[in-house]
């Protein structure tokens, strides 16, 4: 239901009306109209569509409202009654298939993490390679340094292997070998003889040989981990922008399995009251219509609420056999609106507010997730292909939005002239609202009255 405050932030005057006789008026959780009808019908066997469709048809048909917007549509049962039933079967449908797509969505955002964290990992290792190749770099020996400390560990596997740059140095008494083979950084492979030849020439030469063994299985080793390392780099980036649209597609499909159970989520509120037993056929329906007609500036709005439960009656029938009849109970409450489309918007968010809270959570935890990787995996969707044209757009918006604002600061007394100019046109606004309203509020009452009046006659009940 929306709260007073609710109304007042979106400067709605909430409605307050006698909702019983001799009942001191309470708030109905809406905000205050121009003209309020309210009928209660009570009668055997009466179902919700006649009434229904009869104002829905009237408003669109005989009173010109042609936009109508369906704003509530909520129904509750007895537990044991036929409607629960079904109703929970198809809701326990739905409940599976959701947490079906919830499991594989937050299944999929874990292994996003590993991606950019892998792909973090290939980035850093790969920049040890373009250091290490580019020759006029001044990081280059600290790169070429690093590779080599990774291929005598991990290839090698350290001073454990005797066959190794440190276990040939241990064992094999080449004590050098290690400075030689950290200080001597040939480019390729072809240049392992040359460089070795001119740089360790004072060196025996079995110590040389050894040296230029090392030096070509490194070289080879790291001319072909790069390629590796830049083809994984390439899969890595396109399974991560194929597990990011495949997170969004099973976003898309879970959303409307949301809906449909928020909308077949009984409401809690309506059954517990007395009105619903649960050892009868009771059941309840909440509809809500806002038929909305333009009329200038603002809208001429009806907003229809209907109120229906079904309650049994037990009572003689044929051949004197007592059974149950269900007499049907239907509140209907017309309010007359003048309403611009901004006010119409805002009254839809309130009561959008109240239903479908779950598509939120999914969108605020998968987002809350992306945020946690930072820029990191955006700059890596993007370049995967990723097109964010919403931020481009904005980025666009804001430069034209400060260059709006240095051309203004370059013509300050015309800008005065154009603000005292809109200041006025933004008064003539208001007052040509202000007129349109007073017409458009006795327009809706009429329409409203009309309809009220001629539902009464149609449905044989005194009127005048």
């Amino acid at each position: 239901m929306i709260t007073e405050d609710q109304l007042k932030e979106m400067n709605f005057d909430p409605e307050m009306a006698e909702e019983a006789r001799n009942h001191a008026p309470v708030f109905t959780g809406y905000p205050s109209p121009v003209r309020r009808y309210r009928m209660v019908v009570e009668a055997y066997h009466m179902a919700i569509e006649e009434p229904y469709f009869w104002v829905l048809e009237y408003l669109r048909n005989m009173s010109g409202f042609h936009h109508i917007i369906k704003i509530t549509d909520v129904f509750s049962a007895a537990e044991n009654s036929s409607f629960f039933g079904a109703s929970q079967q198809r809701l326990g449908l739905q409940q599976d298939k959701v947490s079906q797509f919830l499991a594989t969505i937050g299944k999929m955002v874990k292994e996003l993490f590993q991606l950019v964290r892998e792909l973090r990992v290939l980035d850093e290792r790969l920049g040890y390679y373009a250091d290490s190749y580019d020759s006029e770099s001044r990081s280059r020996e600290s790169a070429e340094i690093t590779l080599k400390g990774i291929w005598v560990d991990m290839v090698e596997q350290g001073a454990k292997n005797p066959a190794s740059v440190y276990g040939m140095a241990r064992e094999v008494q080449f004590t050098t070998l290690p400075d030689l083979f950290f200080n001597i950084h040939p480019l390729k492979q072809e240049d392992v003889d040359d460089v070795v030849e001119s740089d360790s020439s004072q060196f025996n030469r079995k110590v040389r040989e050894v040296l230029k063994r090392k030096l070509r299985s490194f070289l080879a080793w790291k001319e072909h981990t790069y390629e590796e390392l830049k083809n994984r780099r390439i899969f890595t980036l396109k399974y991560l922008r194929q597990h990011y649209d495949i997170i969004k597609m099973y976003m898309t499909w879970v959303k409307p399995y949301l809906k449909n159970i928020e909308r077949l989520t009984m409401d809690q509120q309506k059954m517990e009251t007395p009105d619903l037993l649960a050892a009868f056929e009771t059941s309840m329906i909440e509809v809500e219509l806002l038929a909305k007609k333009p009329s200038g500036p603002v809208n001429e709005c009806v907003l229809v609420h209907f109120w229906y439960r079904t309650r049994p009656d037990m009572n003689y029938q044929q051949e004197y056999q007592r059974g149950p009849l269900h007499v049907g109970r239907a509140e209907i409450t017309f309010r007359a609106y003048v309403w611009t489309d901004e006010e119409i918007e805002n009254y839809q968010k309130m009561r959008a507010r109240e239903d479908f809270n779950l598509l939120g959570v999914v969108d605020r935890s998968v987002k809350a997730a992306m945020e946690s990787l930072g820029d990191e995996l955006m700059r890596y969707l993007e370049e995967a292909g990723e097109d964010f044209q919403s931020k481009q757009k904005s980025d666009l918006e804001n430069v034209k939005a400060k260059g709006r604002r240095l051309s203004r600061n370059f013509s300050s007394v015309r800008s005065l002239f154009s603000r005292v100019k809109e200041s006025k046109k933004e008064k003539q606004d208001l007052w040509d609202i202000e007129i349109a309203k007073d017409k458009a509020t006795a327009k809706v009452k009429g329409s409203m009255w009309t309809v009220y009046h001629h539902f009464k006659k149609h449905h044989n009940m005194l009127n005048w």
